[in-house]
Parts: structure tokens; sequence; C-alpha cells
């Protein structure tokens, strides 16, 4: 694996961006065809390389750490965990396999570095977890007792006990209850709950993004997505009811309404002077690019790259309160880390697009206004955008450095 990184950021983001929670570093352990693999994470991160390099498998374990730091329950997160163990993985002499994940986070409270084992088989549980933070371990899990539905725990308390101990269970991630179980009168607790929130506050708001053409041409029921009226103007990941959020964004933020318009422009063929949403007689929406000679161009007449042209430009340009992710409620929003993962960032698009559409990702990452992670065959297109760091992983496979 080699990492090509271009870093003008500097330049760009405020102090504040740089403040906010974030995942600076992927490593897999033992996850899919990884073994070993250390991932360096900027603000624009390209995951390259041919077709079973394990561009997907990485994506993929971002967002399973995503999904556990929200709560989530194994079964949810990993469905069918097998395809997780490496396949050469040898079974212990109780039948167990599994596979290992991890990350860092960096923000006001330091590097955290968050580090999962997961039991795939006989049976679906955490085997063990650690949060550190230099060197200091903050906490851990281990499993005991394979009889019982539970992990013990042990978390840094530096009070008149060095450490507490508890059991917690052993179907979630232990840092995300850390919030509920640690009372915080210790300077040791303190640290344990900031190291704690930071990491799930990076890891929440992620954006798990791949457009689908096919039901974007469709006409949208406003409030017709999972979660009904409760989701209505925020936009789904496969961007179904790409005209509804449309209609949204064009009348509550002309700013960013006109940077897409300019978009357009640069990666669809022929005239475009807007874009909005229609309104049929049944209550319907339907997206249309304004050609601006009277002539209106339904989306559901546009190639599939155009679409998804349109719908990536319209993610890197909206934000948490439009993109259907889990923001933390209790942090203020300033302080919150929107991350995209886009598995297949440059399917079906030309040159032109993806040149385009790389110096868009740049300019809206530059402001710390997002953070992407994108899989793509080649990355030479992006060669020129500023702040692009490239994970080739198509030198070595899917090991990592």
């Amino acid at each position: 694996m080699t990492v090509h990184s271009r870093r003008t950021f500097a330049q760009a983001p405020a102090a504040l961006a740089r403040d906010k929670p974030r995942v600076t570093e992927l490593r897999l352990s033992a996850f899919a065809g990884h073994r070993a693999a250390v991932f360096p994470l900027g603000p624009l991160t390209l995951f390259a390389g041919p077709s079973g390099s394990g561009k997907s498998s990485a994506l993929r374990a971002y967002e399973a750490l995503a999904l556990l730091g929200a709560g989530a329950e194994l079964v949810d997160v990993f469905p069918q965990p097998a395809r997780c163990v490496p396949e050469r993985a040898r079974a212990d002499g109780q039948a167990r396999r599994g596979f290992r994940i991890g990350c860092t986070v960096d923000g006001p409270a330091g590097p955290v570095r968050l580090d999962v084992a997961v039991q795939a088989e006989p049976e679906l549980r955490i085997a063990g977890e650690r949060l550190t933070r230099d060197g200091l371990t903050l906490l851990e899990t281990a499993l005991r007792d394979p009889g019982r539905r539970a992990v013990q725990a042990s978390w840094h308390t530096a009070g008149a006990a060095p450490v507490t101990r508890a059991p917690l269970p052993d179907d979630r991630l232990g840092t995300a209850l850390l919030p509920l179980r640690v009372a915080g009168k210790t300077d040791g607790q303190r640290l344990v709950l900031a190291a704690a929130e930071q990491v799930v506050v990076a890891l929440r708001s992620v954006f798990a993004c791949d457009p689908r053409p096919a039901r974007m041409r469709e006409p949208v029921t406003v409030g017709s997505g999972p979660g009904g009226s409760a989701n209505a103007g925020r936009l789904l990941g496969g961007c179904d009811n790409l005209a509804e959020v449309l209609r949204r964004t064009r009348l509550e933020c002309g700013n960013r309404h006109a940077q897409l318009v300019a978009a357009l422009r640069a990666g669809c063929a022929g005239p475009v002077a807007d874009v909005l949403a229609e309104q049929a007689g049944d209550g319907a929406l339907r997206a249309v690019l304004d050609r601006g000679d009277g002539v209106r161009t339904c989306v559901g007449r546009l190639g599939d790259g155009e679409l998804r042209y349109l719908a990536l430009a319209l993610v890197l340009l909206t934000g948490p309160r439009v993109l259907e992710v889990d923001p933390v409620a209790e942090v203020p929003e300033a302080y919150q880390s929107l991350t995209v993962l886009a598995d297949g960032f440059d399917r079906c698009l030309d040159q032109r697009q993806k040149r385009a559409l790389a110096d868009l990702a740049a300019r809206a990452c530059g402001r710390g206004h997002i953070r992407l992670i994108g899989a793509v065959a080649d990355a030479t297109w992006a060669a020129a955008a500023d702040g692009v760091t490239v994970v080739d992983l198509g030198r070595t496979g899917c090991n990592g450095m």
C-alpha cells in the first residue's frame, strides 16, 4: 500500500474545524482481506485499487465502527459476520474465529485509540475492547466467561481505587456506554469521559452514500422514505428522494444552491440555468434541469453518470441537517464532524465529471464543512486537487503499511 497526500489545508480551515473530533487513522488488524493494515485518513481520502483490493471492505469497517459508536447492536452491524473473518483465519480449540478493527480519533482530548476484537463464530459477541490515550489504558474489556452474555470491563478511575470494574453487555461497544456508567468525579474519570465522548462524536455522524440512478428517476412522495415525515427533506443514502431535498435546499440556502448549479454546469451535458423540483397533480415531486431557454429536462432522462454526479455534488454541498445522519444531540453542531462514506465514488463518471467532483470535494473538505472517504478504481484524476490523501491498495493488495 502506498499513500500520497497533497496538503494545503492550513490555509483554509478555522481553528474550530481543527478542534472537531475526527478519525485520523483506520486500523484493520484482521478484517476480511486485510491484515495488519493501517490507513491514514485526511479530510479527503480516496482508497484506490482494482476490484478485490479491499477498498469496499475498508469503508465497511469504518461504517461498522460508526454504527457501534452510535450504540447499535452487533447483530445489526454485522448481519453476516463470517464475511468479516480473514479467509485463512484458523479456529482455536473452542472453534472460535473473529476479526479485529480499530481507529484513532483526534480532538480536544488528544489522539485516542479504539481497538475492538469481535468473535464471529460460533456466536457473535465482542471478545475485547481497548480505549487508550498516550499509552494509558482508559477502558479495557475481556470475555472472561464464554457462558455469560457479558464482558468484564475495567476503566481508569485514578481515585481511591485505580480502576473500576463492572460487567458490560457483550453485544455493544463499551466506549459508547461509558457516558452512562462513569460518574466523572475524579480527574481520571473525567479523562475517560472526554476520550469516550470524543470517539463517539467523531464516529456517529456518518453518511454512507451510494446514489442509485434507477430510484432517483422515480417521482418522490414527500416523507415517503424510512422514518416518514420525521425524515422529510433529509437525503437518503441511495439519494432516492433527490427531488424532495432539492426543493428544500433551493428554498433554504440560496448560496449553496447556486454552487450546486455551478457544479452541474461543469459536470452535465448541455446548458444548465437551474435545478429544481416540480410538483405533479398527484403531489409527487420530480427533479428537473432548467436549460434557460424555456426547456426543462426531467432528471429521469439523464444518464447514470450525470445522476450520480448530481447526487454526489448535492451531498458535498449540504450538511448534517440535510443528510440522513445521526448527529449527537447534546453536542453543538459546530463541534460535530460529518463524514461521508462513498463506495464507488467514481462509478459511471467520465473524466470531466471526476475532476469537477474532486475540486468540489477538496473545497468542501478544505473548509472543514465535511470529511469524505471514497473508494475509487483509479485516483489519477484527483491528483491535481488540493488536500487529497490517496491510499493506493493496488501496490501491495489488501495489506497495510
